[in-house]
């Protein structure tokens, strides 16, 4: 399950501390504008180091492209891209070889495979989300195309709703040893009515599902979301005019397929579990023991969660506008 997509395709590889990340992309149509250039800018925003509210691990996270691009346009061959990993600290780990961080995938990995990758959580670790986006971005050249944007804001921090305040919240919870989660909200723009594929391949089904498979995401909201168990029919129900609907409750999605209207997603996003506090744990060997985890982290990981939700969602769209091809092909 290293693999996303049906037709547009992305697999993923690589460890946080292996000697470098990258992906796979398969699918994408040809003549698409692509550089090392134009996929940087999405990497910048994710990467960590650019500030006191950020992990200070400084990888540049500069992207090499190494098949599927000629004179600067895709080919429709498979597009290879590496990411190199230079600023490992494995060090910081060998204390916690044989223990399982609270919070981590230390325990479930470790029970399903029988072994892994304590340095910084391997395959688990939030760096993985690197190769993620760089596919996006090349989804996101696609979606130009077709005329779709997509973008995010962060909604709250830690319950605190105003913007001015969200940086203090964090660098507070960093003071402390600890860390905070927030909430992020995700629009695009532009989607054309029919995206999507009834019964199990519904299109707030397949968003859902690409939010959750970001480590931090808790929870997935459409339009209302939890807040339409809180309406009646009434108010829920988008009704219907000549010129379009006159409200967006369904968040720009009926029965599983687009309508037109804008594609609202939000998504929870947990506090990031390595935190310097003392945490009651226990070893491989069943031993209970309490850990204060060292090395570089996000007291809060939202900022760089954004552009990883917004390329998860640019993988689903341009997923679903080629599925829909199928339709509209011979109409």
């Amino acid at each position: 399950m290293n693999t996303f997509g049906r037709i547009f395709t992305c697999t993923t590889f690589g460890e946080s501390h292996g000697p470098a990340l990258g992906v796979v992309v398969d699918g994408c149509p040809p003549k698409i504008p692509l550089t090392e250039d134009l996929i940087q800018p999405y990497m910048d925003r994710r990467r960590p180091g650019r500030g006191p509210t950020m992990s200070a691990r400084p990888e540049p996270d500069t992207v090499e492209i190494q098949s599927g691009v000629f004179e600067g346009e895709t080919t429709g061959m498979p597009i290879s891209i590496l990411i190199r990993s230079v600023s490992q600290e494995s060090r910081d780990y060998e204390a916690l070889r044989s223990v399982f961080r609270p919070g981590h995938a230390d325990f479930t990995y470790q029970q399903k495979y029988g072994v892994r990758d304590h340095r910084g959580g391997g395959r688990s670790s939030g760096r993985e989300t690197a190769a993620r986006v760089a596919a996006g971005a090349v989804a996101f050249q696609c979606l130009k195309r077709c005329g779709i944007t997509i973008t995010s804001r962060i909604c709250e921090i830690h319950g605190e709703h105003n913007p001015v305040c969200f940086e203090d919240r964090i660098l507070a919870a960093k003071e402390r040893g600890d860390s905070v989660g927030g909430i992020i909200e995700l629009i695009a723009l532009g989607c054309p009515t029919g995206l999507g594929d009834p019964v199990f391949g519904k299109l707030d089904a397949a968003i859902a599902g690409a939010m959750m498979g970001i480590g931090a995401v808790k929870g997935v909201e459409i339009g209302e979301g939890f807040a339409a168990a809180r309406m009646y029919g009434s108010e829920q129900n988008d009704a219907i005019m000549r010129s379009g609907f006159a409200t967006n409750h369904a968040g720009g999605i009926l029965g599983g397929i687009s309508n037109g209207d804008p594609i609202i997603v939000r998504i929870a996003v947990k506090p990031t579990p390595s935190i310097a506090l003392p945490q009651q744990t226990i070893t491989a060997q069943g031993e209970e023991t309490t850990i204060e985890i060292l090395g570089r982290h996000d007291p809060c990981i939202v900022p760089r969660v954004m552009v990883v939700a917004e390329c998860m969602l640019a993988l689903v769209l341009i997923d679903a506008l080629l599925l829909q091809d199928r339709f509209t092909r011979f109409s």
